[in-house]
């Protein structure tokens, strides 16, 4: 990846799990965003991260979106915030819902 610029056309989707795809945009030692592409129905199960904060911004589509029990319909231009040790998830209502996950610091798992 180049260190300050993101061209879609060179980085692949990858499989991440079934019906989930994503592709990392960029990312420093203290951030790291991805766009994360959903079938319809695809699950991101509910978890939670010990040492990650992060925002999801929905790019497309709608999600049902979890967080600590509570429950909301997500549609383009809406987000939600997710504190360290918060249980999330997500289950996509529309096909190609897509999701901008910014995570900090970086996921190295991701990269």
């Amino acid at each position: 990846m180049e260190e300050h610029f993101f061209e879609d056309a060179q980085h692949p989707w990858i499989d991440v799990e079934p019906g989930v795809r994503r592709k990392i945009i960029g990312h420093t030692p203290n951030l790291l965003a991805a766009m994360v592409r959903f079938e319809q129905n695809a699950v991101g199960a509910v978890h939670g991260h010990e040492a990650h904060e992060q925002i999801a911004y929905v790019l497309a589509g709608a999600f049902e979106v979890e967080v600590e029990g509570e429950k909301r319909i997500l549609r383009k231009g809406d987000a939600f915030v997710v504190p360290r040790n918060t249980q999330h998830g997500v289950v996509a209502l529309e096909p190609d819902s897509r999701l901008l996950d910014m995570f900090s610091p970086r996921r190295d798992d991701f990269i």
